[in-house]
């Protein structure tokens, strides 16, 4: 039995409709209850390389070569009508002709005809092959991009370590006492930017970086470096949540470095009982607060603040602050001891106490 050829009012008395159909340079079909094709676009005539005479009448698993009888794609357009429902984004890759195989995104909807007095169903078709051919690209570029960062950061810590193994040795063929504790300074340094290294590494470019083991992993490698049996300064580090972005996290790592460095040169003597320097780390939503103490000496009576933290590894460490839009804040926690802390944001004056 010859398949009922659908009504052609769409063509006769709608022009306006066929015309608006034709100016849209996305590929569109119209569709009846049964999918047959009551009119095609010009962009899909053109597209797919079908004359509308063949299309309008078809059944549209039957168009070209039979490339659109996908049966989840006739499964949800059937569903279209009796539920009233649309579907948005539905991928498919067909041929076209001479332009090769194209990535196409369906989108069906309900629409309604005055005329007719039923519903038809409006299949709109996107182009993204080029689109998709970028993302690949792009996704080659990124892949790329992290193997050739993993192996810069091989290499940077494999130069870190050469670093921190000859200013070592430097350290031990020197005379000077002055010159020997710089050496030990610098070693300290490398060591902790090669551990911050290695644990940002660990946790993935660009994610963001728990706090609390985070600066327990530092403080570790920095008390290798730092304590003896001469000096046996413990460390305590009190992080209760936070996370940091790894740029961020980096700045962080060299702040607290710099305070464990100067609280261990000056807070401490050869012989202290006791020593105690705690690192903490608290946030307010947007808002945290670093901090580190210590149960030292403290500082002088009737120094300055300025003469007080005026060296080097303070300028670094406001310098630092400085990056991460933080405030450093200095106080002595009487009768000893020293607090200095780095606060981003409206951060509560809560301090940690070294005791």
């Amino acid at each position: 039995m010859m398949a009922q050829k659908p009504s052609a009012t769409i063509n006769a008395d709608m022009p306006l409709a066929q015309a608006i159909l034709d100016t849209i340079r996305e590929p569109l079909l119209v569709l009846d209850e049964e999918l047959r094709v009551l009119t095609a676009s010009r962009a899909f005539c053109r597209l797919f390389n079908a004359g509308r005479p063949v299309a309008e009448g078809c059944a549209f698993h039957a168009l070209g070569e039979g490339q659109w009888d996908i049966p989840e794609l006739t499964r949800r357009l059937h569903a279209v009508l009796p539920t009233h429902t649309a579907f948005e984004k539905y991928e498919t890759e067909q041929p076209a002709g001479s332009m090769g195989r194209r990535q196409m995104l369906l989108n069906a909807r309900e629409v309604f005809h005055e005329h007719e007095c039923k519903a038809h169903i409006l299949l709109s078709m996107e182009d993204v092959t080029e689109r998709r051919a970028v993302e690949r690209k792009l996704a080659e570029i990124l892949q790329q991009k992290e193997t050739l960062l993993a192996e810069m950061q091989h290499r940077v810590a494999n130069s870190l370590q050469i670093i921190a193994s000859i200013l070592l040795l430097k350290a031990r063929t020197v005379q000077s006492d002055e010159t020997r504790g710089h050496l030990h300074d610098a070693h300290r340094r490398v060591m902790s930017v090669a551990s911050t290294q290695a644990h940002l590494r660990a946790s993935g470019q660009g994610e963001s970086i728990a706090m609390g083991p985070y600066l327990r992993q530092l403080c570790d490698a920095l008390a290798s470096s730092m304590v003896s049996e001469q000096r046996a300064v413990q460390f305590k580090v009190q992080v209760e949540r936070g996370d940091a972005a790894s740029a961020e996290a980096v700045s962080l790592g060299l702040i607290v470095t710099e305070l464990v460095i100067n609280a261990f040169k000056h807070a401490f003597t050869d012989d202290t009982v006791g020593g105690l320097i705690v690192v903490s780390y608290d946030v307010d939503g947007t808002a945290w607060r670093l901090t580190v103490c210590d149960n030292g000496v403290g500082k002088p009576e009737g120094e300055s603040q300025q003469k007080a933290t005026g060296g080097l590894g303070t300028s670094i460490v406001a310098a630092l602050a400085q990056q991460i839009d933080g405030r450093v804040e200095l106080s002595s926690t009487s009768p000893r001891g020293t607090t200095v802390s780095i606060v981003h944001g409206s951060m509560s004056s809560r301090l940690s106490k070294a005791a």
